[in-house]
């Protein structure tokens, strides 16, 4: 065996030393007539090296692997995961499965949990109703069968509601109900509804979320809905994002627009946020009477305001706390009722699209219009505007409308400049065109420049109906320059 090993050892040597020392060790062993005993010799020890380690090395099954669980198996034999075919639920849409889908969400509501979000709301662990890219037909709600659950996910599929869903209903319900009652001051937290396409067939709403905490609604397609979209009332934190809402699928130019109705979506609730949403069919796109809520790239062209239209609405009077950025207000605008702290900036304002202010109690406070684009039809439609039909604004106090580009519209701001030449001792400059406020000043800076050898003294004299005089004690060749301000600052 060792004689064997050196020869192979030996025979390696030589294959390194190159193809003439192979060649004369060659000739050497044909020569001596050992050569053929020493190649049977040496494939006699690979094959018990080759034995020796099949010995040793542990044994690879060839067999499958277990197959993974049946889709189907029996209901809460997968933790967490609930497909709705399982239950009977109907893909096809052609059979009601609202009870088959009603007892996926019991199930997953009464699955495992794991502890607990706020204080009485049980973490049902990331539970996922799965409709399994499905088109389900059901003639009644959604809803959870009792508040005080969170940590739950419905997605993947469309539902649509059938002939006879009730008109005031929502396809999907986070409302308890009046029988249910939780230790927590919400109903539910983290719900998350993504990925569906919700047909409301003219018979309701499409989700209805009730005091609930971080809700999140995303990705999703809202049609033919004839009261509310989504409607979210009271609770905390509802993040609505990239999702598409509208009564009618149309992509605008409708010959129906003139009949659109109901409001695509109705924040009743604080400190919520409207991400990259598309709303292409509604009388209201977005309508507001929350606090602190956010709406950032929101496109709005649902019903034109000339056909009495809305793009956002701010019904909160006095306490509307409302961002608006990065918007796209398209033949819609925006309607405002006495607005406080509200800030519209970034945004596009197309099609005569324009910033309405409505006077309830007269009080405008806290607002900023600033950087937007505006562009119109050269009807002369101003770019914001003020219903007093109920009573002059009388409480204006850090208002900002400036830094505003126009483009076929009517220019209007609380920041203004102007200048006028004459030889004489009056100059009178009109800012009324412009100013948004009426009859209002506040500041006003001027300067006044005179070729003349004359150093005349000069006041400003008067500044009713939002024009600025200026006199001297003497008549001068002068250029006066004015700038004037409405942003009243306490």
């Amino acid at each position: 065996m060792i004689m064997i090993i050196m020869g192979l050892a030996s025979l390696f040597i030589v294959h390194v030393n190159g193809e003439n020392s192979l060649s004369f060790d060659h000739q050497k062993l044909s020569t001596d007539g050992h050569y053929d005993d020493q190649m049977q010799n040496m494939k006699a020890f690979k094959h018990s090296l080759l034995t020796r380690r099949q010995l040793v090395t542990p044994t690879i099954s060839s067999s499958p692997a277990p197959a993974p669980q049946a889709m189907n198996q029996p209901p809460g034999s997968r933790p967490h995961v609930y497909e709705v075919t399982s239950y009977g639920a109907d893909p096809t849409g052609k059979l009601d499965s609202t009870e088959a889908l009603l007892k996926a969400i019991t199930d997953a509501f009464n699955g495992p949990s794991e502890g607990f979000l706020m204080k009485g709301i049980a973490n049902l662990g990331g539970a996922y109703i799965n409709l399994q890219g499905g088109n389900y037909r059901i003639s009644k709600p959604l809803r959870l069968p009792a508040a005080g659950a969170g940590n739950l996910m419905i997605s993947g599929g469309t539902l649509t509601a059938s002939n006879d869903f009730p008109t005031d209903g929502y396809l999907i319900d986070l409302s308890a109900s009046s029988s249910s009652s939780s230790s927590s001051s919400y109903n539910y937290e983290y719900i998350t509804i993504k990925d569906l396409m919700l047909d409301c067939n003219y018979r309701g709403g499409g989700i209805s979320v009730i005091n609930s905490l971080r809700t999140s609604i995303d990705n999703c397609y809202i049609a033919r809905f004839n009261t509310e979209g989504i409607s979210v009332q009271d609770g905390h934190e509802t993040y609505i994002r990239n999702s598409f809402l509208g009564q009618h699928i149309t992509a605008g130019g409708d010959p129906g627009e003139r009949n659109f109705s109901g409001t695509a979506i109705n924040l009743m609730g604080n400190d919520n946020a409207v991400t990259d949403v598309v709303i292409f069919s509604a009388a209201i796109g977005v309508m507001i009477s929350g606090q602190a809520n956010t709406l950032s790239g929101v496109h709005c062209y649902n019903k034109a305001t000339g056909f009495g239209g809305t793009g956002i609405y701010l019904k909160l009077p006095s306490l509307t706390q409302t961002r608006i950025v990065n918007c796209y207000l398209d033949y819609s605008g925006i309607v405002a009722e006495d607005p406080v702290q509200l800030t519209i900036s970034s945004s596009f304002f197309l099609g005569d699209a324009y910033i309405l202010f409505k006077s309830v109690e007269g009080l405008a406070k806290g607002i900023n219009i600033v950087d937007n684009m505006f562009s119109g039809s050269n009807k002369g439609i101003e770019i914001v505007q003020l219903d007093q039909s109920k009573g002059p604004f009388k409480q204006i106090d850090q208002v900002v409308v400036d830094r505003n580009n126009v483009n076929g519209m009517n220019l209007k701001a609380t920041v203004a400049k102007g200048s006028v030449q004459g030889n004489g001792t009056s100059w009178t400059i009109d800012f009324s065109p412009v100013l948004l406020f009426p009859n209002l000043i506040d500041h006003v800076q001027y300067s006044v420049s005179s070729s003349g050898t004359l150093f005349p003294s000069h006041a400003l004299r008067n500044v009713s109906e939002n024009r600025v005089v200026i006199e001297s004690d003497v008549a001068v060749p002068a250029s006066v320059f004015v700038t004037v301000d409405q942003g009243v600052s306490s």
